[in-house]
């Protein structure tokens, strides 16, 4: 899978950089994905390059590129491709934020998905939910039918 689509401003105007969206796992930069979730997202503070490749290796992996092949954003997908997904670590790097790429790179997740036809796409987020929104997704409507098996028993 891979399309091109045009960044977009914090306003929603069409920017003139283009960026490309790729779900090819041997181009995702696995030491930048590693450096970005270990250095710099809260959820994943720490986490080792064993951990990340093992967890890259059994997901769907996507990437967002430049022009030039630079890797700029990541996502990963924990599926059985056939009733559920799990729409997790994604990462836009900081220096191409306000460009909608978060957007368009879960919109490219949520197509790629749709022939599937999964029962459900979950995602946890604390601070994005008006992004994810954009994309289709809403609230657990029964948080009360969902449970936990946490490793921190």
């Amino acid at each position: 899978m891979t399309s091109t689509t045009r960044s977009e401003d914090g306003n929603g105007n069409q920017g003139t950089d283009r960026y490309e969206i790729d779900s090819d796992p041997d181009r995702i930069d696995v030491g930048l994905v590693h450096h970005w979730l270990s250095t710099d997202a809260f959820w994943a503070l720490g986490r080792s390059r064993d951990l990340v490749e093992r967890s890259m290796h059994g997901s769907l992996n996507f990437g967002v590129y430049e022009a030039d092949g630079a890797q700029v954003a990541y996502a990963r997908v924990v599926t059985d491709r056939a009733t559920f997904a799990w729409l997790c670590d994604v990462y836009v790097d900081p220096a191409h934020r306000g460009r909608g790429l978060g957007v368009r790179l879960a919109t490219a997740v949520r197509d790629h998905l749709a022939p599937y036809g999964l029962k459900r796409t979950l995602l946890a987020t604390l601070d994005a939910h008006e992004l994810y929104a954009k994309v289709g997704f809403v609230p657990v409507p029964d948080p009360e039918g969902l449970m936990v098996l946490s490793a921190e028993r």
